[in-house]
């Protein structure tokens, strides 16, 4: 697997409270936009986020962003 799993083609918006985030690179986690551990059988490994605050963020859900975890709007130009 060379490329991400794309799982949709918009963000997963949402308000998340403080904490640390493990944030699915690979495409193949069963808990969008978090990691589950499926990426094991792959070279992806999940981006580490930690918020200190709460606030509303917008995690990318194509994968392709180059601001990642979170969304660039790159989405909006896929096929």
């Amino acid at each position: 697997m060379t490329e991400p799993k794309m799982v949709q083609k918009k963000p997963y918006v949402m308000e998340i409270e403080p904490g640390t985030y493990a944030w699915c690179s690979c495409g193949l986690s069963s808990k969008q936009p978090y990691c589950d551990g499926a990426h094991k059988t792959t070279d992806f490994k999940p981006l580490i986020e930690k918020v200190s605050e709460k606030k509303t963020v917008a995690w990318c859900g194509c994968k392709k962003t180059a601001k990642a975890p979170f969304c660039d709007g790159v989405h909006k130009r896929l096929p």
